[in-house]
């Protein structure tokens, strides 16, 4: 595992958009942390680095916002794999983009083989972002 120290959204953001050029299509990304840490930040950067230009928001009440072949997940309300299966979200892993998942371990059951893990802690404007 690699660790990169960010001193600021904007470096979050920066990293991300370099990481995100480590990605192939099917790849699914798990992005971890506690509430604030910053994972959307971090899906935002991603996004960018793929080269798309949409405003990105969290798919908090959507579960999931899509951004051409990349999915952007909220699973934080997801009480279970079964709910998340209800609602389709299973489909996704499937359909050969990249899948940004913030509170993955809330549907770790459907969750691919080989997802990265990109980890994000720390407060203020500092944080630790290990991968």
């Amino acid at each position: 595992m690699a660790v990169f120290h960010s001193h600021s959204e904007e470096e979050t953001a920066a990293w991300a958009k370099d990481y995100a050029k480590s990605l192939r299509r099917g790849d699914t990304v798990l992005l971890e942390g506690p509430m604030g840490a910053g994972k959307t930040v971090l899906a935002k950067g991603i996004i960018a680095g793929m080269g798309i230009t949409d405003a990105v928001t969290s798919p908090t009440y959507a579960y999931v916002n899509e951004y051409g072949d990349v999915f952007h997940f909220d699973c934080y309300r997801i009480v279970s794999a079964a709910q998340a299966y209800g609602l389709g979200l299973a489909d996704y892993f499937g359909r050969g983009g990249i899948c940004l998942v913030e509170w993955g371990e809330n549907i770790k059951e459907l969750l691919p083989d080989g997802a990265k893990t990109v980890r994000i802690a720390g407060t203020g404007d500092t944080r630790e972002i290990t991968f």
